[in-house]
């Protein structure tokens, strides 16, 4: 990828890293374990589609 990237772009970039995040701590504790993971979130960035 280039360096020189638009604010815009990292912009995007920066979304798509947070939205992969997984499910906190503090969530898994209150539900007891039943709330593991996020599925959405589960997948790995590089096999799918950013959308970008």
């Amino acid at each position: 990828m280039a360096r020189n990237k638009t604010h815009a772009f990292k912009l995007l970039l920066a979304k798509a890293g947070k939205q992969k995040r997984g499910v906190p701590s503090w969530v898994i504790a209150r539900t007891k374990g039943k709330v593991r993971f996020s599925p959405t979130s589960r997948k790995n960035w590089r096999s799918r589609k950013l959308r970008l």
